[in-house]
Protein backbone atom coordinates (compact mmCIF):
# COMPACT_ATOMS: atom_id res chain seq x y z
CA UNK A 1 0.00 0.00 0.00
CA UNK A 2 1.10 3.33 -1.01
CA UNK A 3 1.25 6.35 1.36
CA UNK A 4 -1.21 8.67 0.94
CA UNK A 5 0.84 12.08 0.56
CA UNK A 6 2.86 10.01 -2.50
CA UNK A 7 -0.40 11.25 -4.37
CA UNK A 8 -0.01 14.81 -3.74
CA UNK A 9 3.54 14.66 -4.65
CA UNK A 10 3.23 13.39 -7.75
CA UNK A 11 0.03 11.72 -8.56
CA UNK A 12 0.62 10.44 -12.50
CA UNK A 13 3.93 8.59 -11.07
CA UNK A 14 2.35 7.64 -7.68
CA UNK A 15 -0.88 5.80 -9.64
CA UNK A 16 1.56 4.28 -12.09
CA UNK A 17 3.19 2.68 -9.44
CA UNK A 18 0.20 1.63 -7.18
CA UNK A 19 -1.14 0.23 -10.34
CA UNK A 20 2.16 -2.05 -11.24
CA UNK A 21 2.25 -2.91 -7.33
CA UNK A 22 -0.63 -4.62 -7.64
CA UNK A 23 -0.12 -6.23 -10.95
CA UNK A 24 3.06 -7.94 -9.61
CA UNK A 25 5.25 -5.68 -11.81
CA UNK A 26 7.50 -4.46 -9.11
CA UNK A 27 9.84 -6.96 -7.11
CA UNK A 28 9.89 -7.13 -3.64
CA UNK A 29 13.48 -6.03 -3.17
CA UNK A 30 13.09 -3.16 -5.14
CA UNK A 31 9.82 -1.48 -2.93
CA UNK A 32 9.88 2.47 -3.16
CA UNK A 33 9.82 4.47 0.22
CA UNK A 34 6.41 5.28 -0.34
CA UNK A 35 5.43 1.83 0.46
CA UNK A 36 3.68 1.83 4.20
CA UNK A 37 2.52 -2.16 4.79
CA UNK A 38 2.26 -4.84 2.04
CA UNK A 39 -0.55 -7.68 2.56
CA UNK A 40 -0.22 -11.13 0.39
CA UNK A 41 -3.07 -11.34 -2.15
CA UNK A 42 -5.42 -14.75 -1.80
CA UNK A 43 -5.22 -17.68 -4.50
CA UNK A 44 -8.83 -19.51 -4.86
CA UNK A 45 -6.97 -22.25 -2.25
CA UNK A 46 -6.77 -19.52 0.10
CA UNK A 47 -10.37 -18.88 -0.17
CA UNK A 48 -11.46 -21.78 0.11
CA UNK A 49 -9.54 -22.82 3.33
CA UNK A 50 -10.70 -19.61 4.99
CA UNK A 51 -14.46 -20.68 4.34
CA UNK A 52 -13.88 -24.30 5.30
CA UNK A 53 -12.18 -22.97 8.66
CA UNK A 54 -15.07 -20.98 8.90
CA UNK A 55 -17.65 -23.73 8.32
CA UNK A 56 -15.95 -25.97 11.14
CA UNK A 57 -16.18 -22.99 13.48
CA UNK A 58 -19.84 -22.02 13.34
CA UNK A 59 -21.71 -24.39 15.10
CA UNK A 60 -19.16 -24.48 18.24
CA UNK A 61 -19.15 -20.55 18.17
CA UNK A 62 -22.47 -20.38 18.29
CA UNK A 63 -23.17 -23.07 21.19
CA UNK A 64 -21.38 -20.18 23.17
CA UNK A 65 -24.01 -18.12 25.67
CA UNK A 66 -25.18 -14.84 24.38
CA UNK A 67 -23.22 -13.53 27.73
CA UNK A 68 -20.42 -14.37 25.84
CA UNK A 69 -20.90 -13.56 22.29
CA UNK A 70 -22.31 -10.35 22.96
CA UNK A 71 -21.89 -8.92 26.10
CA UNK A 72 -18.07 -10.16 27.00
CA UNK A 73 -17.05 -10.30 23.11
CA UNK A 74 -18.64 -6.57 22.83
CA UNK A 75 -16.99 -5.12 26.25
CA UNK A 76 -13.79 -6.59 25.37
CA UNK A 77 -14.06 -5.35 21.54
CA UNK A 78 -14.77 -1.62 22.67
CA UNK A 79 -12.17 -2.12 25.23
CA UNK A 80 -9.35 -2.44 22.82
CA UNK A 81 -10.86 -0.71 20.69
CA UNK A 82 -10.40 2.49 22.79
CA UNK A 83 -7.15 1.85 24.11
CA UNK A 84 -5.81 1.14 20.23
CA UNK A 85 -7.59 4.29 18.99
CA UNK A 86 -4.80 6.61 18.23
CA UNK A 87 -2.93 3.69 16.50
CA UNK A 88 -6.11 2.73 14.00
CA UNK A 89 -6.33 6.58 13.25
CA UNK A 90 -3.38 6.37 11.99
CA UNK A 91 -3.50 3.35 9.77
CA UNK A 92 -6.17 4.98 8.50
CA UNK A 93 -4.34 8.81 7.75
CA UNK A 94 -1.72 6.04 5.84
CA UNK A 95 -4.77 4.90 3.52
CA UNK A 96 -5.67 8.36 2.68
CA UNK A 97 -8.44 9.26 5.01
CA UNK A 98 -8.25 12.81 6.48
CA UNK A 99 -7.28 13.04 10.20
CA UNK A 100 -10.74 14.07 11.38
CA UNK A 101 -12.62 11.57 9.33
CA UNK A 102 -10.38 9.39 10.69
CA UNK A 103 -10.95 9.78 13.84
CA UNK A 104 -15.00 9.92 12.75
CA UNK A 105 -14.66 6.33 11.80
CA UNK A 106 -13.33 5.10 14.91
CA UNK A 107 -15.97 7.23 16.83
CA UNK A 108 -18.63 5.55 15.01
CA UNK A 109 -17.11 1.68 15.65
CA UNK A 110 -17.13 2.75 19.33
CA UNK A 111 -20.70 3.59 18.64
CA UNK A 112 -21.17 0.45 17.26
CA UNK A 113 -20.15 -1.25 20.32
CA UNK A 114 -20.40 0.53 23.21
CA UNK A 115 -22.62 -0.04 26.31
CA UNK A 116 -25.89 1.25 25.54
CA UNK A 117 -25.71 -0.57 21.91
CA UNK A 118 -24.81 -4.51 23.42
CA UNK A 119 -27.40 -3.88 24.98
CA UNK A 120 -29.91 -2.92 22.63
CA UNK A 121 -28.13 -6.15 20.61
CA UNK A 122 -29.13 -8.66 23.84
CA UNK A 123 -32.62 -7.40 24.44
CA UNK A 124 -33.11 -8.01 20.49
CA UNK A 125 -31.53 -11.33 20.43
CA UNK A 126 -33.78 -13.28 23.29
CA UNK A 127 -37.20 -12.18 25.01
CA UNK A 128 -38.67 -15.15 27.49
CA UNK A 129 -42.07 -15.27 28.76
CA UNK A 130 -43.87 -17.33 31.37
CA UNK A 131 -47.40 -18.33 29.49
CA UNK A 132 -49.10 -21.12 32.08
CA UNK A 133 -46.97 -24.51 32.24
CA UNK A 134 -44.74 -23.21 29.65
CA UNK A 135 -41.29 -21.21 29.25
CA UNK A 136 -41.99 -19.40 25.98
CA UNK A 137 -38.81 -17.49 24.40
CA UNK A 138 -38.68 -15.89 21.02
CA UNK A 139 -35.10 -15.83 19.68
CA UNK A 140 -32.84 -15.30 17.05
CA UNK A 141 -30.50 -17.86 15.12
CA UNK A 142 -27.23 -17.81 13.35
CA UNK A 143 -27.26 -17.83 9.86
CA UNK A 144 -24.15 -19.86 9.95
CA UNK A 145 -21.04 -18.65 7.57
CA UNK A 146 -21.37 -14.96 6.62
CA UNK A 147 -18.91 -13.24 4.31
CA UNK A 148 -18.48 -9.52 3.64
CA UNK A 149 -17.49 -7.12 0.98
CA UNK A 150 -16.30 -4.15 2.21
CA UNK A 151 -16.36 -0.81 -0.02
CA UNK A 152 -12.86 0.83 -1.46
CA UNK A 153 -13.82 4.11 0.51
CA UNK A 154 -14.50 2.80 4.12
CA UNK A 155 -13.36 -0.70 4.53
CA UNK A 156 -11.97 -0.56 7.79
CA UNK A 157 -15.12 0.71 9.62
CA UNK A 158 -17.00 -1.55 7.35
CA UNK A 159 -15.25 -4.30 8.23
CA UNK A 160 -16.04 -3.61 12.47
CA UNK A 161 -20.03 -3.18 11.24
CA UNK A 162 -20.06 -6.94 9.85
CA UNK A 163 -17.74 -8.27 12.84
CA UNK A 164 -21.13 -7.55 14.75
CA UNK A 165 -22.06 -10.62 13.02
CA UNK A 166 -20.29 -12.65 15.12
CA UNK A 167 -22.29 -11.67 18.06
CA UNK A 168 -25.15 -13.40 16.38
CA UNK A 169 -23.12 -16.55 16.64
CA UNK A 170 -21.72 -16.88 13.22
CA UNK A 171 -18.57 -17.16 11.84
CA UNK A 172 -17.09 -14.12 9.25
CA UNK A 173 -14.72 -14.21 6.76
CA UNK A 174 -13.81 -10.55 5.38
CA UNK A 175 -12.22 -9.50 2.00
CA UNK A 176 -9.55 -6.84 2.44
CA UNK A 177 -10.00 -4.74 -0.84
CA UNK A 178 -6.19 -4.70 -2.83
CA UNK A 179 -6.29 -1.39 -2.88
CA UNK A 180 -6.30 -0.20 0.89
CA UNK A 181 -6.43 -3.30 2.75
CA UNK A 182 -4.00 -2.73 5.28
CA UNK A 183 -6.39 -0.82 7.75
CA UNK A 184 -9.21 -3.98 7.58
CA UNK A 185 -6.15 -6.31 8.39
CA UNK A 186 -4.74 -4.39 11.06
CA UNK A 187 -7.91 -4.43 12.94
CA UNK A 188 -9.03 -7.74 12.66
CA UNK A 189 -6.09 -9.09 13.11
CA UNK A 190 -4.48 -6.72 16.17
CA UNK A 191 -7.67 -6.07 17.38
CA UNK A 192 -10.39 -8.55 17.09
CA UNK A 193 -8.81 -12.06 16.85
CA UNK A 194 -7.20 -11.36 20.02
CA UNK A 195 -10.71 -10.94 21.82
CA UNK A 196 -11.77 -13.75 20.20
CA UNK A 197 -8.76 -15.91 21.35
CA UNK A 198 -9.02 -14.92 24.68
CA UNK A 199 -12.74 -15.85 24.84
CA UNK A 200 -11.81 -19.48 23.41
CA UNK A 201 -13.29 -18.85 20.22
CA UNK A 202 -12.71 -21.89 17.40
CA UNK A 203 -10.54 -21.02 15.20
CA UNK A 204 -12.17 -20.38 11.85
CA UNK A 205 -15.20 -17.59 13.87
CA UNK A 206 -13.31 -14.54 11.38
CA UNK A 207 -11.11 -15.22 8.70
CA UNK A 208 -9.44 -12.31 6.61
CA UNK A 209 -7.96 -12.89 3.22
CA UNK A 210 -7.13 -10.31 0.78
CA UNK A 211 -8.08 -10.11 -2.99
CA UNK A 212 -9.99 -9.00 -5.89
CA UNK A 213 -13.30 -9.11 -5.45
CA UNK A 214 -14.89 -10.68 -8.89
CA UNK A 215 -12.93 -14.01 -8.39
CA UNK A 216 -13.80 -13.84 -4.19
CA UNK A 217 -17.69 -13.06 -4.79
CA UNK A 218 -17.69 -16.02 -7.48
CA UNK A 219 -16.32 -18.37 -5.18
CA UNK A 220 -19.13 -17.43 -2.13
CA UNK A 221 -21.56 -18.00 -4.25
CA UNK A 222 -20.65 -21.17 -5.61
CA UNK A 223 -19.58 -22.54 -1.89
CA UNK A 224 -22.40 -24.61 -0.45
CA UNK A 225 -20.25 -23.68 2.91
CA UNK A 226 -22.19 -19.82 2.54
CA UNK A 227 -25.31 -18.71 3.83
CA UNK A 228 -25.34 -15.10 3.94
CA UNK A 229 -23.10 -11.88 1.93
CA UNK A 230 -22.61 -8.41 2.96
CA UNK A 231 -22.24 -6.61 -0.18
CA UNK A 232 -21.00 -2.93 -0.46
CA UNK A 233 -20.93 -1.22 -4.06
CA UNK A 234 -22.96 0.85 -6.35
CA UNK A 235 -26.66 0.14 -6.74
CA UNK A 236 -26.81 -1.27 -10.70
CA UNK A 237 -23.68 -3.77 -9.41
CA UNK A 238 -25.88 -4.71 -6.29
CA UNK A 239 -29.15 -5.01 -7.60
CA UNK A 240 -27.40 -7.93 -10.04
CA UNK A 241 -25.65 -9.44 -7.03
CA UNK A 242 -29.01 -9.73 -5.11
CA UNK A 243 -30.01 -11.88 -8.14
CA UNK A 244 -27.36 -14.03 -8.12
CA UNK A 245 -27.30 -14.74 -4.12
CA UNK A 246 -31.19 -15.44 -4.25
CA UNK A 247 -30.27 -18.04 -7.12
CA UNK A 248 -27.48 -19.42 -5.31
CA UNK A 249 -29.46 -19.66 -2.26
CA UNK A 250 -27.53 -16.93 -0.15
CA UNK A 251 -28.91 -14.68 1.69
CA UNK A 252 -28.00 -10.65 -0.03
CA UNK A 253 -27.41 -8.49 2.79
CA UNK A 254 -26.91 -5.31 0.74
CA UNK A 255 -25.12 -1.89 1.43
CA UNK A 256 -25.17 0.26 -1.73
CA UNK A 257 -25.40 3.82 -3.03
CA UNK A 258 -27.31 6.94 -0.77
CA UNK A 259 -29.02 9.88 -2.07
CA UNK A 260 -29.69 11.20 1.67
CA UNK A 261 -32.18 14.32 2.15
CA UNK A 262 -32.13 17.21 4.35
CA UNK A 263 -35.20 19.41 4.94
CA UNK A 264 -35.03 22.35 6.23
CA UNK A 265 -38.11 23.92 7.60
CA UNK A 266 -38.93 27.74 7.62
CA UNK A 267 -38.64 27.81 12.04
CA UNK A 268 -35.26 26.04 12.00
CA UNK A 269 -31.97 26.97 13.16
CA UNK A 270 -30.41 27.51 10.29
CA UNK A 271 -26.92 28.52 11.46
CA UNK A 272 -27.23 24.75 12.85
CA UNK A 273 -28.51 23.22 9.60
CA UNK A 274 -25.95 25.01 7.35
CA UNK A 275 -23.01 23.37 9.87
CA UNK A 276 -24.80 20.11 9.09
CA UNK A 277 -25.16 20.48 5.44
CA UNK A 278 -21.47 21.24 4.85
CA UNK A 279 -20.66 17.54 6.15
CA UNK A 280 -22.04 16.67 2.34
CA UNK A 281 -18.54 17.87 1.24
CA UNK A 282 -16.86 15.74 3.90
CA UNK A 283 -14.23 13.57 2.50
CA UNK A 284 -14.92 15.37 -0.94
CA UNK A 285 -18.37 13.67 -1.20
CA UNK A 286 -17.01 10.20 -1.35
CA UNK A 287 -18.87 8.86 1.43
CA UNK A 288 -22.35 6.97 1.00
CA UNK A 289 -23.88 8.41 4.03
CA UNK A 290 -22.84 12.36 3.53
CA UNK A 291 -26.09 14.65 2.79
CA UNK A 292 -26.68 14.63 -0.77
CA UNK A 293 -29.46 17.55 -1.92
CA UNK A 294 -31.32 20.04 0.39
CA UNK A 295 -35.10 20.65 0.46
CA UNK A 296 -35.62 23.87 1.71
CA UNK A 297 -38.68 26.68 2.62
CA UNK A 298 -39.04 29.24 -0.03
CA UNK A 299 -38.88 31.60 2.72
CA UNK A 300 -35.52 31.12 3.99
CA UNK A 301 -33.62 30.25 0.96
CA UNK A 302 -31.70 33.25 0.60
CA UNK A 303 -30.23 33.04 4.26
CA UNK A 304 -29.54 29.27 4.11
CA UNK A 305 -28.05 29.42 0.94
CA UNK A 306 -25.81 32.01 2.55
CA UNK A 307 -24.73 30.59 5.42
CA UNK A 308 -24.06 27.20 2.77
CA UNK A 309 -21.44 29.39 1.18
CA UNK A 310 -19.66 30.75 4.02
CA UNK A 311 -19.43 27.30 5.68
CA UNK A 312 -18.27 25.89 2.77
CA UNK A 313 -15.44 28.38 2.34
CA UNK A 314 -14.01 27.20 5.04
CA UNK A 315 -13.84 23.36 4.13
CA UNK A 316 -10.00 23.02 2.17
CA UNK A 317 -8.26 20.35 0.82
CA UNK A 318 -4.47 19.04 2.13
CA UNK A 319 -2.66 16.22 3.17
CA UNK A 320 -4.83 13.68 5.03
CA UNK A 321 -2.30 13.80 8.35
CA UNK A 322 -3.16 17.82 8.61
CA UNK A 323 -5.84 18.68 11.32
CA UNK A 324 -9.04 20.27 9.56
CA UNK A 325 -8.59 19.03 6.66
CA UNK A 326 -11.79 17.49 5.03
CA UNK A 327 -11.36 17.76 1.24
CA UNK A 328 -9.73 14.51 -0.13
CA UNK A 329 -8.40 13.79 -3.88
CA UNK A 330 -10.95 13.28 -6.65
CA UNK A 331 -8.91 11.70 -9.39
CA UNK A 332 -11.34 11.29 -12.05
CA UNK A 333 -13.40 14.69 -12.12
CA UNK A 334 -15.09 14.76 -15.42
CA UNK A 335 -18.31 13.11 -13.92
CA UNK A 336 -18.18 16.36 -11.39
CA UNK A 337 -17.97 18.75 -14.65
CA UNK A 338 -20.59 16.71 -16.42
CA UNK A 339 -23.32 16.82 -13.90
CA UNK A 340 -22.45 20.46 -12.81
CA UNK A 341 -22.74 20.82 -16.88
CA UNK A 342 -26.44 19.28 -16.43
CA UNK A 343 -27.69 21.38 -13.51
CA UNK A 344 -27.04 24.44 -14.83
CA UNK A 345 -28.53 23.44 -18.48
CA UNK A 346 -31.43 23.24 -16.73
CA UNK A 347 -31.70 26.12 -15.28
CA UNK A 348 -29.62 25.94 -11.93
CA UNK A 349 -28.11 28.73 -10.22
CA UNK A 350 -24.56 28.43 -9.40
CA UNK A 351 -23.68 29.48 -6.01
CA UNK A 352 -20.03 28.55 -5.28
CA UNK A 353 -17.11 26.58 -6.22
CA UNK A 354 -17.22 24.79 -9.51
CA UNK A 355 -13.38 24.40 -9.91
CA UNK A 356 -10.32 22.09 -9.92
CA UNK A 357 -7.93 23.22 -7.41
CA UNK A 358 -4.63 22.54 -6.04
CA UNK A 359 -3.49 21.41 -2.45
CA UNK A 360 -3.19 24.92 -1.48
CA UNK A 361 -6.95 25.79 -2.54
CA UNK A 362 -5.49 27.79 -6.37
CA UNK A 363 -8.01 26.92 -8.84
CA UNK A 364 -6.45 24.71 -12.02
CA UNK A 365 -7.59 22.74 -13.86
CA UNK A 366 -4.52 19.65 -12.97
CA UNK A 367 -5.41 20.04 -9.41
CA UNK A 368 -6.86 16.59 -7.90
CA UNK A 369 -9.00 18.21 -5.25
CA UNK A 370 -12.53 20.18 -6.27
CA UNK A 371 -14.44 22.82 -4.32
CA UNK A 372 -17.27 22.67 -2.50
CA UNK A 373 -20.17 23.39 -4.94
CA UNK A 374 -23.46 24.19 -4.39
CA UNK A 375 -26.33 24.61 -7.38
CA UNK A 376 -29.58 26.12 -6.19
CA UNK A 377 -32.37 24.11 -7.99
CA UNK A 378 -35.75 26.07 -8.32
CA UNK A 379 -39.10 23.67 -7.54
CA UNK A 380 -39.70 20.45 -6.17
CA UNK A 381 -42.06 19.25 -9.41
CA UNK A 382 -38.80 18.66 -11.81
CA UNK A 383 -35.94 18.76 -9.69
CA UNK A 384 -35.42 14.94 -9.98
CA UNK A 385 -34.65 15.86 -14.03
CA UNK A 386 -31.83 17.48 -12.50
CA UNK A 387 -28.54 14.39 -12.81
CA UNK A 388 -27.28 15.96 -9.54
CA UNK A 389 -30.82 15.70 -7.75
CA UNK A 390 -31.89 12.32 -9.28
CA UNK A 391 -29.00 9.87 -8.74
CA UNK A 392 -26.26 9.77 -6.14
CA UNK A 393 -23.01 11.63 -6.84
CA UNK A 394 -19.72 10.98 -5.02
CA UNK A 395 -18.10 14.57 -5.29
CA UNK A 396 -18.64 17.75 -3.77
CA UNK A 397 -21.42 18.78 -5.59
CA UNK A 398 -24.74 19.72 -2.98
CA UNK A 399 -27.87 20.64 -5.30
CA UNK A 400 -30.27 22.87 -2.41
CA UNK A 401 -33.68 22.93 -3.50
CA UNK A 402 -35.97 25.52 -3.03
CA UNK A 403 -39.96 24.24 -2.99
CA UNK A 404 -42.49 26.63 -4.45
CA UNK A 405 -44.35 28.49 -2.56
CA UNK A 406 -47.63 27.09 -1.27
CA UNK A 407 -49.53 27.67 2.07
CA UNK A 408 -47.37 25.37 4.56
CA UNK A 409 -49.58 22.60 5.10
CA UNK A 410 -49.54 21.56 1.30
CA UNK A 411 -45.60 22.28 1.55
CA UNK A 412 -45.24 20.02 4.65
CA UNK A 413 -47.04 16.92 2.32
CA UNK A 414 -44.81 18.07 -0.67
CA UNK A 415 -41.24 17.77 1.66
CA UNK A 416 -42.40 14.46 2.91
CA UNK A 417 -43.65 12.80 -0.28
CA UNK A 418 -40.21 14.38 -1.79
CA UNK A 419 -38.41 11.79 0.55
CA UNK A 420 -40.52 9.39 0.49
CA UNK A 421 -40.54 9.35 -3.35
CA UNK A 422 -36.81 8.99 -3.42
CA UNK A 423 -35.23 5.76 -4.94
CA UNK A 424 -32.63 5.82 -2.50
CA UNK A 425 -33.14 5.49 1.11
CA UNK A 426 -30.25 5.45 3.47
CA UNK A 427 -30.11 8.35 5.77
CA UNK A 428 -32.21 11.31 5.80
CA UNK A 429 -32.59 14.54 8.14
CA UNK A 430 -34.41 17.34 8.68
CA UNK A 431 -34.40 20.85 10.55
CA UNK A 432 -37.70 22.64 12.33
CA UNK A 433 -38.63 24.06 15.86
CA UNK A 434 -42.41 23.06 15.54
CA UNK A 435 -43.23 20.16 17.46
CA UNK A 436 -46.52 19.61 15.48
CA UNK A 437 -44.04 19.97 12.03
CA UNK A 438 -41.28 17.96 13.85
CA UNK A 439 -44.39 14.56 14.57
CA UNK A 440 -45.86 14.87 10.98
CA UNK A 441 -41.93 14.44 9.73
CA UNK A 442 -40.93 11.69 11.92
CA UNK A 443 -44.35 9.73 11.69
CA UNK A 444 -44.42 10.15 8.03
CA UNK A 445 -41.49 10.18 6.18
CA UNK A 446 -40.90 5.63 6.11
CA UNK A 447 -38.25 5.63 3.02
CA UNK A 448 -34.89 5.11 4.59
CA UNK A 449 -32.73 3.04 7.13
CA UNK A 450 -32.56 5.65 9.56
CA UNK A 451 -34.11 9.39 10.38
CA UNK A 452 -32.29 12.53 12.06
CA UNK A 453 -34.02 15.21 13.50
CA UNK A 454 -32.05 18.91 14.65
CA UNK A 455 -28.88 16.67 14.75
CA UNK A 456 -25.92 15.73 12.62
CA UNK A 457 -26.38 14.27 9.45
CA UNK A 458 -23.36 12.03 9.40
CA UNK A 459 -23.00 11.64 13.70
CA UNK A 460 -22.80 8.27 15.50
CA UNK A 461 -25.37 7.87 18.12
CA UNK A 462 -25.62 4.40 20.27
CA UNK A 463 -28.57 2.33 19.47
CA UNK A 464 -28.97 3.44 16.16
CA UNK A 465 -28.37 2.21 13.20
CA UNK A 466 -24.82 3.08 11.50
CA UNK A 467 -25.89 1.98 7.65
CA UNK A 468 -28.71 -0.01 6.34
CA UNK A 469 -31.53 1.86 4.13
CA UNK A 470 -34.68 0.91 1.26
CA UNK A 471 -34.81 1.33 -2.21
CA UNK A 472 -31.71 1.25 -4.09
CA UNK A 473 -29.60 1.65 -0.95
CA UNK A 474 -30.52 -1.90 0.22
CA UNK A 475 -32.30 -3.77 -2.35
CA UNK A 476 -35.38 -5.86 -1.95
CA UNK A 477 -34.54 -6.80 1.33
CA UNK A 478 -33.23 -3.30 1.85
CA UNK A 479 -33.67 -2.11 5.92
CA UNK A 480 -31.46 -0.44 8.68
CA UNK A 481 -28.99 -2.16 9.34
CA UNK A 482 -27.80 -4.34 12.34
CA UNK A 483 -25.76 -6.97 11.02
CA UNK A 484 -26.39 -9.11 14.21
CA UNK A 485 -29.79 -9.16 13.31
CA UNK A 486 -29.82 -9.02 9.76
CA UNK A 487 -27.62 -12.13 9.82
CA UNK A 488 -29.76 -14.07 12.36
CA UNK A 489 -33.05 -15.49 11.68
CA UNK A 490 -36.49 -15.68 14.41
CA UNK A 491 -37.12 -18.85 16.19
CA UNK A 492 -40.37 -19.03 18.57
CA UNK A 493 -39.43 -22.00 21.35
CA UNK A 494 -41.97 -23.21 23.91
CA UNK A 495 -40.90 -25.52 26.70
CA UNK A 496 -43.80 -27.11 28.69
CA UNK A 497 -43.92 -28.59 32.08
CA UNK A 498 -46.90 -31.13 32.83
CA UNK A 499 -49.12 -29.18 30.24
CA UNK A 500 -51.76 -31.43 28.63
CA UNK A 501 -51.63 -31.14 24.64
CA UNK A 502 -55.06 -30.65 24.46
CA UNK A 503 -55.14 -27.12 25.99
CA UNK A 504 -52.31 -26.15 23.46
CA UNK A 505 -54.84 -27.02 20.53
CA UNK A 506 -57.99 -25.47 22.21
CA UNK A 507 -56.58 -23.77 24.66
CA UNK A 508 -57.70 -20.18 23.21
CA UNK A 509 -61.02 -21.23 21.86
CA UNK A 510 -61.72 -22.89 25.81
CA UNK A 511 -60.85 -19.56 26.75
CA UNK A 512 -62.63 -17.30 24.53
CA UNK A 513 -66.09 -19.37 25.74
CA UNK A 514 -65.20 -19.19 29.18
CA UNK A 515 -65.12 -15.26 28.68
CA UNK A 516 -68.57 -15.58 26.71
CA UNK A 517 -70.21 -17.24 30.10
CA UNK A 518 -70.85 -20.74 28.21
Amino acid sequence: MVDSDALLDDAFSTLTMKRKLESGRIPAENLPATIVGRVARADRRTTDLALEAAAAAAAPWAAFPPETRIEQFGTLLYRRLAEQAERITEVLVQEGHPLALARWQVSGALEVFGPESLGFYRSQMLQEYRHGERRISVRRRPDGVVCLNPPQNAPLSSALLGVTAIMAGNSLVVRAPRSAPLGVMYVLQEVVAPVLAELGAPPGTLGVVCGDPAPMLDAWLESPLVDDIMYFGSSENGMRFQERCIAAGKKPILELAGNDVVLVWKDADLDLAAEAITESFYGSGQLCMIPNQVVVHPDVRDELVALLAEKAARIRPGRSSEEGVLLTPVLRNEKFFSCLRDALDRGAELVCGGHAIQEDGTRDTAGIFLEPTVVVVRGLEKAREVQAVREETFFPLLPVIVAEPAPDDVLLDRFVDFVNSNAYGLRNSAWARDPEVVDRIVTRITQGGLLKVNDSHIGFLPYLPTHGGTGLTGGVFGEANYPILRTSHIQGVSVAAGARPSEAVFGAWKALQAAAGH
